[in-house]
């Protein structure tokens, strides 16, 4: 018997599937489990012989955007073959080699590159032309240190060092912007250090995967552009609902899911929860494993992201993207 028959056979008997009916009635059940697609080495960039030190990721038309110390690597999502490395900012006479990547965002024919370095770069998605920087390599100025950036709905959120999301409006980034843009607006998030943070927006709210806070951390978008003014003096605090042990890492929201990672412990799970339930605060994944089918652990997944039954996880415990598809399994349960 292959391991995925096997899954869906435990399934069933975890759920009392019987064979006697006694109403008439035979609801299906959906169960979804996760199973290995494939992986992506340092092995799969250039000769081979380099890193793999992978932090932040996006997904975009087809591309995989990896955050690998001093470079971004590009790769296919569907074949996992590397297409790239962008190593500079270049934009005219001006070239800012990239350094301590920590977090990526597409949007809108822009890719958003976070740096440890305190620094926001700004490039075309098609081209890779540099359009701006914000910040300038000074951490007093402007950001103290990036550790994650996301970008939707003509706003850009960027946690910096400790408690802090300083909030741009996209259209503050042009080409003809200079690098010391001050934010409209500034969020807490409770507890925090340096550490490389997820967010993601949906439903008109960012949120968070507040690890140090244990928990997700919501805050109304409505709300944030009412406050705005205010917020420069007191940064506005989240809504959440704080777990017992589990320490929120990376996060990712599509149309149905929020894929999450969490770590419990010494241990690391992928957990999937329906979206809808999740932006309501109802935390039961229908996902909740801390390996695929018994082997190969977790480590620690600092960024994740969706392309339809794909997952990318960024495994930077072992230095590697692990693609996982999402597979949905059927059951009928007699009565």
């Amino acid at each position: 018997m292959n391991k995925i028959a096997f899954f869906i056979l435990l399934l069933c008997v975890f759920t009392n599937c019987s064979k006697d009916s006694f109403d008439g009635t035979s609801p299906n059940h959906n169960y979804y489990f996760p199973t290995d697609e494939g992986t992506i080495t340092s092995s799969q960039i250039g000769d081979g012989k380099g890193t793999l030190n992978p932090k932040g990721i996006a997904v975009a038309n087809d591309k995989l955007y990896v955050c690998n110390g001093d470079v971004l690597e590009v790769f296919n999502t569907q074949t996992l073959t590397h297409i790239k490395t962008i190593s500079n900012y270049t934009k005219g006479s001006t070239t800012i080699p990239l350094t301590q990547l920590s977090s990526v965002c597409v949007d809108n024919g822009r890719i958003y590159i976070g740096s440890v370095e305190s620094r926001l770069f700004v490039i075309d998605e098609v081209t890779n032309a540099g359009i701006s920087t914000v910040g300038n390599g000074q951490w007093w100025n402007t950001f103290v240190h990036v550790f994650g950036v996301v970008v939707k709905d003509g706003l850009v959120f960027v946690k910096e060092k400790e408690t802090s999301i300083k909030v741009f409006l996209v259209s503050q980034i042009t080409d003809k912007s200079e690098w010391n843009l001050a934010p409209i607006a500034k969020l807490n998030t409770l507890k925090g250090f340096d550490e490389v943070y997820s967010m993601d927006v949906a439903d008109g709210n960012l949120v968070v995967a507040g690890r140090n806070a244990k928990g997700y951390l919501y805050y109304n978008i409505a709300g944030i552009r009412a406050n705005a003014a205010s917020s420069l003096k007191a940064p506005i605090a989240p809504s959440v609902i704080p777990f017992e042990e589990a320490k929120p890492l990376a996060l990712a929201i599509s149309a149905d899911w929020a894929i999450t990672s969490e770590n419990v412990k010494d241990l690391n799970y992928l957990r999937i929860y329906p979206r809808r339930e999740f932006m309501d605060k109802i935390y039961n994944p229908r996902v909740n494993a801390s390996d695929i089918m018994g082997q190969n652990n977790f480590g620690n997944i600092v960024s994740v992201a969706q392309l339809n039954d794909r997952l990318f996880l960024s495994d930077n415990t072992n230095k590697k993207i692990r693609v996982i598809k999402l597979n949905k399994s059927a059951i009928t349960e007699q009565r």
